[in-house]
């Protein structure tokens, strides 16, 4: 996956950070931003949003850890 590399390069992937993290830091990041939330808040309620929330963070973790694993060995 090269076409994201110029965009992670010079910042997270240069300063030593993993694929794996970097891609769960992407998938989370615009999911889970403060804005975001508050509008999910204010159309679902407080509980689905939370269990929304809860949702992202495991799949993004386990997406990241998934392709870090894969991605390893190349």
């Amino acid at each position: 996956m090269k076409h994201w590399l110029p965009l992670l390069g010079a910042g997270l992937l240069g300063a030593g950070m993993g694929k794996g993290p970097a891609l769960a830091l992407l998938l989370a990041g615009p999911a889970l931003s403060l804005p975001n939330m508050l509008v999910i808040g204010g159309v679902m309620g407080v509980k689905k949003t939370a269990t929304f929330c809860a949702i992202i963070v495991v799949l993004s973790t386990a997406a990241g850890m998934i392709y870090g694993t894969i991605f390893s060995f190349a």
